[in-house]
C-alpha cells in the first residue's frame, strides 16, 4: 500500500467516524425527545457532572468532557441552573474557578433518561455492530483520546 492509500484509508475513517457519529446521534436525541425526557446535551452534562461526584467539575473541565466550547458549555449550565437540574459554586481558594454540581433533581433528570438514551445507543449504534467489532472500535478511539497511548478499556 502506497503512503496515498493509506492517507486515503485514514480520510475515509474519518469520514466514517462522522457521519456514523451525526446519525446515532440525531436519532437518539429523537428517541429521547419523543419521550419527553431532557435535551440529549443536557444528559451528557449530567452524565458528566454525576460522575466526577459530590464536588462536581469544574466549568472547564466540564467543556473538555462534553466537547463544547466553554461558551456553549457555560450557556447549557446556566439554562441547567435555572431548570434546578444544576447547581454552579464558586471555588471557596480561587474566585476565578466556578463549580459545575449535579443537584438532586439533576440525578433523577439523568435516571429518568437513561432508560431511553441506552435503548437509543443500542437501536442505533450497538445493533449494527458485533461484540468483537465494538471492542475493537472502542480500543481504537480511546487511543486516539488520549494521543496514541494503548489504554485497557475493559
Amino acid at each position: 500500500m502506497s503512503s496515498h492509500d493509506g492517507d486515503e484509508v485514514r480520510l475515509q475513517a474519518w469520514r466514517a467516524l462522522l457521519l456514523a457519529h451525526n446519525a446515532a446521534v440525531r436519532a437518539i436525541e429523537n428517541d429521547v425527545q419523543r419521550e419527553g425526557r431532557i435535551p440529549l446535551t443536557w444528559y451528557d452534562v449530567l452524565l458528566e457532572l454525576d460522575g466526577a461526584g459530590l464536588r462536581g467539575l469544574r466549568m472547564q473541565e466540564l467543556a473538555q468532557r462534553v466537547v463544547l466550547s466553554r461558551t456553549r458549555v457555560s450557556r447549557l449550565v446556566d439554562e441547567m441552573v435555572r431548570a434546578g437540574l444544576v447547581a454552579k459554586k464558586p471555588d471557596a481558594t480561587d474566585k476565578r474557578v466556578v463549580w459545575a454540581v449535579v443537584t438532586d433533581d439533576g440525578r433523577k433528570a439523568l435516571r429518568d433518561t437513561a432508560p431511553a438514551y441506552l435503548r437509543g445507543i443500542h437501536r442505533h449504534f450497538g445493533s449494527h455492530l458485533t461484540e468483537d467489532e465494538c471492542a475493537v472500535l472502542a480500543e481504537a478511539l480511546l487511543k486516539v483520546a488520549h494521543g496514541g497511548e494503548r489504554l485497557d478499556w475493559r
